[in-house]
C-alpha cells in the first residue's frame, strides 16, 4: 500500500471503516470491456479479491458495489460473494453514497471507497478513506489517501481488504480461519 497521507492517519481512518464501497471497471476488473460475438460484455474478476471480500464480511465490514454500468456478469459476481449493496447503472455515485448514509447505518467517515476515474471523485472526496489504483486516472490517484501497489483487476481489492483487516486487528484471525477450514 502506498500512503499519500501520513501512515498513522491512514491506519486510524482504516480502523473507523465499517463499510467498503467499490467501483467496478478498473478496480474490481482491469477496466477493459471484452465484447463477445453477440454483443455481450464480459468481465474478468480476480479470485484473490473475492476471498478478501469474504474475509472482510466475516469481520462485520459491509461491502458494496457502485457501478455506472449494468452488467449481468457483475450481478453474478455480487451474488456469488453475497454482496447485497449492489448499485448498477448508477452514474451519479454521490447520490448512491447519500442514499446509503441516509438510513443511519453508516456515516461518511466510516466508509472506505475505491475508485479509479472521474465519476468516482465526488464520493472519494466525501468518505473517510479514499483509495485508488495505479492504473487509475491521475485525478483519482491524486485525491486518494492510499494507492494500491497492485493494479485493478489483479488483486488490488484484496490488498485493500488485507490493509483494513490489519488496521482493525483482524488479519491474523482471518489467516487462522483459513488454515483451520
Amino acid at each position: 500500500m502506498i500512503f499519500q497521507i501520513d501512515e498513522q492517519t491512514a491506519k486510524q481512518k482504516a480502523r473507523n471503516v465499517r463499510m467498503l464501497l467499490l467501483d467496478v471497471d478498473g478496480v474490481l476488473t482491469d477496466g477493459k470491456l471484452y465484447v463477445g460475438s453477440s454483443g455481450e460484455v464480459l468481465k474478468v474478476f480476480n479470485s484473490l479479491d473475492g476471498h478478501g471480500i469474504k474475509m472482510l464480511k466475516r469481520t462485520g465490514i459491509e461491502v458494496g458495489i457502485i457501478s455506472g454500468r449494468d452488467s449481468p456478469a457483475l450481478s453474478w459476481r455480487a451474488a456469488e460473494l453475497g454482496i447485497q449493496l449492489l448499485y448498477k447503472g448508477r452514474e451519479d455515485k454521490l447520490a448512491v453514497l447519500e442514499e446509503i448514509t441516509s438510513n443511519g447505518t453508516c456515516s461518511n467517515d466510516q466508509i472506505a471507497y475505491a475508485g479509479d476515474d472521474l465519476p468516482d471523485l465526488a464520493v472519494m472526496t466525501r468518505v473517510g478513506l479514499a483509495i485508488s489504483v495505479p492504473n487509475g486516472h491521475q485525478e483519482a490517484r491524486q485525491r486518494a489517501d492510499l494507492l494500491t501497489e497492485t493494479v485493478g483487476g489483479n488483486g488490488a481489492v484484496r490488498e485493500i481488504c488485507d490493509f483494513l483487516l490489519q488496521a482493525q486487528g483482524n488479519y491474523q484471525q482471518s489467516i487462522e480461519q483459513a488454515v483451520d477450514s
